[in-house]
């Protein structure tokens, strides 16, 4: 079963950004992506 919850686009813009920061995490960048993956299609 699919997971009906969306990511908002503006959790998308922020999540994007962090991923592209040089100075971010690898646990941020990991849950960035898992947001970026469930973004609406």
């Amino acid at each position: 079963m699919m997971n009906k919850i969306r990511t908002s686009k503006g959790v998308v813009k922020t999540a994007s950004k962090k991923l592209r920061s040089k100075s971010t995490s690898k646990s941020v960048k990991s849950i960035a992506g898992s947001a970026l993956r469930n973004r609406s299609k």
